[in-house]
């Protein structure tokens, strides 16, 4: 599949201009050679470190046999099940690669209690591989540990049946080798969320029997086209066309229009955001559906992304991509880059990430008790921050002073939802109902994973979201072994963390907790928007 980016014939016109412009400012090549100035003298240390990506076909290509021979071993040992626990580019590339290839990998990216036991049904079949850049994620340091006590469990020696992906030296890197575990290397100098192409996103999907040669050998294709400094080039078509109007256009809605890619919006969208989302300023990606309200009526500030299967000429200020996955990840890596470079962004850092995972720990420490409900009603409360509740006696006129808090020239609404996203898929749904609604851009993350992906654009972004958060009581609550708390205790405590520290950037903020039942409490949640709308 050739990889191509077409602009419609007015972003064309807009766009031309800066494409010119980046060709002649040697970007592709820049980034080819791993040039760290590119980015301006603040980020060149940073950059310095970052730019392993580039060569990740050619570093990444022996870990393929590995990768093959270790599936091999543990298909004949009677494996049948593959699991992943990981967070943001740990997870969301496995996933991409494996549900675009059709292969099974159950994907633990969350602390909510039901969706972590769910993933551990059948340990006599079972591989779980444990993947941390840092190696010290608490929500995949929580997963290694009930892994394990689930194989001890079963009479299982977790070292043959867990799997290790980390930085090299790590403190998961230690200490899995300490312990005789399959431990796998990732290249230092790749940040999580370009790390697609490298051991965080070729073990687990490899591993589930996903064709990952072929993969890198459409990226090391796609860069031959991405790295040269022409107007024509794809990677340099795609950063104009999402930069030459910042900040009147500052959001893509990135819409899985035919393509075989699946599920390929939710890896870009934490590139995009994790990458462009500071300084306040960026670019911010809304995931959408081809039948989402933003796509058949887009807000002055969006342009519509569409990824098809085949090279199509696009509306007027839409692009339309296409290309083999590998080659795709290429591009998106390659123009994100570029994008950094034309906003005098750093794509490289994310320096408002650890501001919610701090608030959660001091949250751990002290175990607070929940500030009382401002709202109860119809099984559930509601709390927030004081421009949402002070005028409020319902959760509905709650709800409307979130959204009288968005400018219509510029506002999003985040929907953030720390469910059971496996058991509640329904609670997405609530995203398109509350589009029709408010008239603007609405993204949807499930928590605690969207924390690793638009969590830093939601702080080092432009101010103009508003944020609604839903969570839950879990009625049956899972211990995390060796730790003194919960899996219940800690997704309470991400979801507080994050609230108090969106609160503490001036953003407004809306709780909603379901009480009981966790679908009752999403469809009374459906039927209150409704009433609002």
């Amino acid at each position: 599949m050739a990889l191509s980016v077409t602009l419609g014939a007015d972003l064309a016109q807009i766009a031309h201009p800066l494409e010119e412009k980046l060709a002649s400012s040697g970007i592709a090549q820049a980034i080819t050679t791993g040039d760290a100035t590119a980015w301006g003298p603040e980020a060149a240390s940073e950059a310095s470190i970052r730019l392993g990506w580039v060569a990740a076909p050619e570093i990444s290509a022996p870990l393929v046999a590995e990768i093959t021979a270790l599936r091999d071993r543990f298909i004949s040992e009677g494996i049948t099940n593959w699991v992943l626990g990981g967070m943001g580019g740990s997870s969301l590339a496995p996933e991409l690669i494996t549900r675009t290839a059709g292969v099974a990998l159950t994907v633990l990216d969350s602390t909510v209690p039901s969706q972590v036991s769910s993933a551990f049904v059948d340990p006599e079949h079972t591989v779980v591989v444990v993947s941390s850049k840092s190696g010290s994620t608490v929500e995949t340091d929580s997963h290694k540990r009930t892994a394990e006590q689930w194989f001890r469990d079963a009479g299982i020696d977790p070292s043959t049946r867990i799997v290790i992906v980390t930085d090299p030296g790590s403190p998961l890197d230690v200490s899995a080798r300490e312990a005789g575990y399959t431990v796998f290397n990732a290249d230092p100098n790749v940040g999580g969320r370009f790390s697609a192409l490298t051991a965080f996103g070729l073990v687990p999907s490899g591993l589930a029997g996903a064709d990952i040669a072929t993969l890198l050998t459409d990226a090391a294709y796609a860069r031959e086209l991405v790295g040269l400094d022409e107007a024509t080039n794809p990677a340099i078509r795609l950063a104009a066309a999402l930069s030459a109007r910042v900040p009147s256009v500052d959001k893509v809605a990135i819409v899985p229009d035919g393509t075989p890619l699946v599920g390929f919006p939710d890896w870009a969208e934490q590139l995009v955001a994790e990458s462009l989302g500071k300084n306040s300023t960026g670019v911010l990606p809304v995931v959408l559906t081809p039948s989402a309200p933003e796509v058949s009526t887009p807000p002055s500030d969006v342009v519509i992304a569409r990824i098809v299967a085949e090279p199509t000429q696009p509306s007027a200020n839409e692009i339309s991509i296409s290309g083999s996955l590998g080659a795709q990840i290429m591009l998106w890596e390659y123009a994100i880059s570029m994008v950094g470079a034309a906003l005098g962004i750093n794509p490289f850092d994310q320096p408002d990430v650890e501001s919610a995972k701090a608030a959660a720990r001091a949250l751990l420490a002290d175990r607070p008790e929940p500030a009382p409900a401002a709202l109860v009603e119809n099984g559930l409360e509601a709390r927030g921050t004081s421009e949402v509740l002070a005028d409020s006696s319902t959760i509905s006129e709650a709800l409307e002073q979130l959204f009288s808090n968005l400018s219509p020239e510029s506002g999003y609404l985040s929907v953030q939802a720390y469910l059971d996203r496996k058991a509640i898929p329904a609670a997405a749904e609530l995203r398109d109902e509350l589009a029709q609604v408010t008239g603007r851009p609405v993204t949807f993350g499930w928590g605690p994973r969207f924390l690793h992906s638009t969590g830093q654009y939601h702080k080092g972004g432009p101010a103009e979201g508003v944020y609604l958060q839903i969570t839950a009581d879990s009625p049956v609550d899972r211990e995390i072994p060796g730790l003194p708390f919960t899996f219940g205790q800690l997704v309470e405590a991400q979801a507080a963390g994050d609230a108090h520290v969106l609160a503490e950037h001036g953003r407004p903020v809306l709780s909603i907790h379901i009480v009981g039942p966790v679908d009752a409490g999403v469809e009374a949640l459906h039927e209150i928007i409704n009433s609002v709308g």
